[in-house]
């Protein structure tokens, strides 16, 4: 082996920051910039070939976590990204808007709450009107909260986790077909929880695994129409959404030490996956669930 290969190796296991970590609780929906590790996004370390060049993404989440990962990495491949974001999430939406521009691609962020049916049409409307039109859409946007007891989940909160992770995506997918080309893909994320469900996680997995039935019974719909849909179900990945009460407090000190490279993910670690579902290049992957669990998983 040449020298020169000895130094590109990296251990996946000591590459990204290992527990324990510190306790760190933020309110929903929690910031990157405020977590400790700050996450990595690809920010310094994805580098671009042209992939992706001309397209047109809306990203759902994509200030921070997996979806400002998928962001990044689209744009440093040529295309043009709209990011949604709660209007709390803004400071680092700014951030990642600054990234997709510094590429010299266009990069928009239109903030609001995709519980609202009406906002949803809205997002998708202003998507395409600023874009030029759309042709990857990526439902990444996720709520998640750790409650012990099935008893203490109140009906609002169910609610919550479902309008998010479950009624967004019908309704942002539903406004977005009659703008989506013949070649364009969907990409859900899911998660391992949809598979091996936590305990403590329990309205969450549930709507983990309504995205993957999501991903297998539109990707046989829209086959015929030339529209791909693929899912993506990461492990732990270390992103605010973990922090901010996606996970107790006693595990985020712990988080991801039970996967057998023992550490969590990083958000930059799934950036190329969402980059190779939407190139053409994939054009035979449909309907398929792809993993990122640092061992753990079944997909």
């Amino acid at each position: 082996m040449s020298e020169t290969m000895k130094k590109t190796l990296e251990s996946p296991r000591t590459k990204y920051p290992q527990p324990p970590f510190p306790k760190q609780p933020q309110d929903v929906p929690g910031l990157a910039s405020k977590m400790d590790p700050i996450p990595d996004h690809g920010e310094k370390s994805y580098k671009g070939s042209g992939r992706l060049t001309g397209r047109k993404a809306l990203i759902t989440g994509g200030d921070s976590g997996i979806g400002r990962a998928a962001a990044i990495a689209y744009a440093r491949e040529g295309a043009d990204v709209v990011i949604n974001y709660l209007p709390q999430e803004q400071s680092d939406a700014d951030e990642v808007l600054a990234l997709i521009k510094a590429e010299g691609r266009q990069g928009f962020g239109i903030p609001g709450d995709i519980t609202i049916e009406s906002f949803c049409e809205e997002l998708v409307s202003q998507a395409v009107e600023k874009l030029g039109g759309l042709d990857i859409l990526v439902n990444n946007a996720g709520h998640q909260q750790a409650i012990e007891s099935l008893s203490d989940i109140s009906s609002s909160d169910f609610d919550t986790t479902f309008k998010t992770n479950v009624y967004a995506p019908f309704w942002i997918t539903k406004a977005a077909l009659p703008h989506l080309p013949e070649g364009s893909v969907i990409i859900a994320t899911s998660s391992v929880q949809a598979y091996d469900p936590s305990e403590n996680l329990f309205d969450y997995a549930q709507t983990k695994a309504a995205n993957v039935a999501f991903v297998k019974s539109l990707a046989k719909q829209l086959g015929p129409k030339g529209i791909r849909v693929n899912g993506v179900a990461p492990g732990p990945v270390w992103t605010p959404l973990q922090t901010s009460g996606g996970q107790p407090q006693e595990a985020i000190v712990k988080f991801g030490e039970v996967t057998p490279l023992g550490r969590p993910g990083q958000p930059a670690e799934l950036a190329s996956i969402y980059v190779q579902l939407a190139d053409s290049d994939a054009s035979y992957a449909t309907g398929q669930i792809y993993g990122a669990a640092g061992g753990n998983g079944h997909p």
